[in-house]
């Protein structure tokens, strides 16, 4: 006898009270009015917090619903997080849970490595419609991660745009980042791949699965969130002046061809803080400010099923 038809999918929808703006809390009615005239389930919860949204995504999953996470890069990191490696156990195969994202942020850096659309049709039809596809995460100090962690000026600038009340999205963050350079020094690293140290002077280190960060920022642009390993970009010390055209080049990509980039590979990068003692630098992760370094993170192989192009 043939398999019998399924009936549209089940969804829950994990929001962020805070991102975005109206125009982004229209587009996610639009979204559900779409969903649901194509005759799916549609539940909308509002996070508290992030501790909140991981409890709410794991048991959402569990019930075989689709998790859905409207919002940037820190509330789809917090959801999608919650749901890496997850086995449901509902299916006899072991799959897991299925992942979706809404961008509704100021980022939204995941969605655009994965190329997940922002219009309501067409994400609606994605939704409903395409297959879960398997990508990688990471494994941070115990944490999952999706698109990467970095330890330098960027995570600096990151708090500074956490922080800003009058500005928002690139303008918050490139102000932050201006902040964070004009008193930046620069910082003695250790990082560890697969085993093998380096020590070297630099801005930053990014440990990236995705290849966006900083709100469009191409920093690791051969990433690939499908191939089990991780970029390891470390922007080493030169002149401030020279940084800037560096920031500048990170829109597209290029700043890699300069002598002053280093990219490595691995599938474990520990990124430790030496030189003078005293001195703490913040690391981020999807957006957030989780700790201080030392920081390790491992890549976990096609842990996440995401509905996305």
């Amino acid at each position: 006898m043939p398999a019998p038809e399924q009936g549209p999918r089940a969804f829950t929808a994990i929001v962020n009270p805070a991102a975005g703006d109206s125009a982004s809390a229209s587009s996610l009615i639009t979204l559900a009015r779409l969903l649901r005239e194509a005759g799916a389930d549609v539940a909308v919860e509002y996070s508290r917090g992030l501790g909140h949204a991981h409890d709410v995504a794991r048991a959402a999953a569990g019930t075989g619903r689709v998790v859905l996470g409207v919002g940037g890069d820190g509330m789809v990191g917090c959801v999608g997080g919650a749901l890496a490696g997850l086995d449901t156990g509902r299916d006899g195969a072991g799959k897991g849970a299925v992942f979706g994202i809404v961008p509704a942020g100021r980022g939204n850096d995941f969605a655009r490595q994965l190329g997940v659309p922002s219009d309501p049709e067409e994400l609606a039809k994605l939704l409903l419609e395409g297959e879960p596809r398997a990508v990688d995460a990471i494994e941070a100090n115990g944490t999952p991660v999706l698109g990467s962690v970095y330890a330098g000026v960027d995570a600096v600038a990151n708090d500074n745009a956490n922080n800003t009340r009058l500005l928002r999205g690139s303008a918050a963050y490139y102000v932050g980042a201006l902040r964070a350079i004009i008193s930046w020094r620069a910082a003695d690293y250790l990082i560890t791949v697969d085993g093998e140290s380096f020590a070297r002077k630099g801005y930053t280190v990014v440990a990236a699965n995705s290849g966006y960060y900083g709100f469009g920022k191409h920093i690791a642009p051969d990433a690939r969130v499908d191939d089990g390993l991780l970029d390891v970009v470390l922007i080493r010390s030169a002149p401030k002046k020279l940084f800037f055209s560096v920031m500048r080049e990170l829109e597209d990509g290029s700043h890699v061809r300069r002598p002053e980039v280093e990219v490595m590979r691995g599938r474990e990068v520990r990124i430790e803080l030496t030189g003078p003692p005293g001195r703490t630098l913040p690391y981020g992760a999807d957006g957030e400010l989780p700790g201080v370094l030392p920081v390790t993170a491992r890549v976990m192989p096609g842990a996440l099923r995401v509905l996305a192009p």
